[in-house]
C-alpha cells in the first residue's frame, strides 16, 4: 500500500463518504466543523459543488498543517436548477417526481488540503432514471432515506435498485466520493 506524507481527516459525517474511504484502504479520521453552506447568486449550478468543498475546505483550514484534509460536496442538477436535500416529506416526493423519468446531472466536488497545498476538483455523472410510480416514490420517502441526500435518493438505495436505468460516468460519484479521482491525487500529490 502507497504511503502519504500525512495522516488523513475526513472532514465529513457522511457515512457513504466514510464508506467509501474505507475501502481505498487508507486510515482515517472524521472529524468536522459546522459550515454555513450559501451558494452565492454568481455562482453557476454547474459550480456550485465545487464552491461548496473548497468553503469547507477553507473552514477546516487549521487541520491542514500536519494532515491531509478532505472535504466534498454532492449537488444534483435537474432542469438547469441545483436540488437540494428535501426538509419534508412532500418535498422529496416533488424532487423523486422530477427525476422520473428523466436524466439529471450529480456532481460532486472535492477539496485536499496538506500543508499550504490545495488540489480540488469536481466530476459529474449523468443518472438517468425510468418512470417511477407515486406508490414506489411514497413508499421510498417513508423509509426515511431520502433526507440526507441530495435529490432525495441514495443510488445505493431501493430506489436506486428499481429506479435508475443508466449512468453515464462514476457510480461511486453519486453515493458521494468520486474514490478514482480521489485516490489518483492523494497518491500523486501526497506520498
Amino acid at each position: 500500500m502507497i504511503q502519504l506524507k500525512y495522516p488523513i481527516i475526513l472532514a465529513s459525517a457522511s457515512p457513504r463518504r466514510q464508506e467509501l474511504l474505507h475501502k481505498l484502504e487508507f486510515p482515517f479520521n472524521v472529524q468536522t466543523v459546522k459550515v454555513e453552506e450559501q451558494i452565492p447568486d454568481n455562482i453557476k449550478p454547474k459550480e456550485a459543488a465545487l464552491y461548496l468543498a473548497n468553503l469547507k475546505g477553507e473552514a477546516h483550514d487549521f487541520l491542514a498543517k500536519h494532515h491531509i484534509v478532505i472535504t466534498a460536496d454532492t449537488i444534483v442538477i435537474a432542469n438547469g436548477k441545483v436540488v437540494e436535500k428535501p426538509n419534508s416529506a412532500n418535498a422529496a416526493i416533488a424532487m423523486l417526481t422530477q427525476l422520473s423519468s428523466n436524466t439529471h446531472e450529480v456532481i460532486t466536488g472535492v477539496s485536499i488540503r496538506a500543508n499550504n497545498e490545495v488540489h480540488s476538483f469536481d466530476v459529474s455523472t449523468k443518472v438517468t432514471f425510468g418512470s417511477l410510480s407515486t406508490a414506489e416514490i411514497e413508499h421510498y420517502v417513508k423509509s426515511g432515506k431520502a433526507y440526507d441526500k441530495a435529490g432525495a435518493y441514495g443510488i445505493q438505495d431501493w430506489i436506486g435498485l428499481i429506479g435508475v436505468s443508466s449512468i453515464q460516468g462514476s457510480y461511486y460519484n453519486v453515493m458521494g466520493l468520486p474514490v478514482f479521482e480521489l485516490y489518483r491525487t492523494l497518491t500523486h500529490h501526497f506520498s
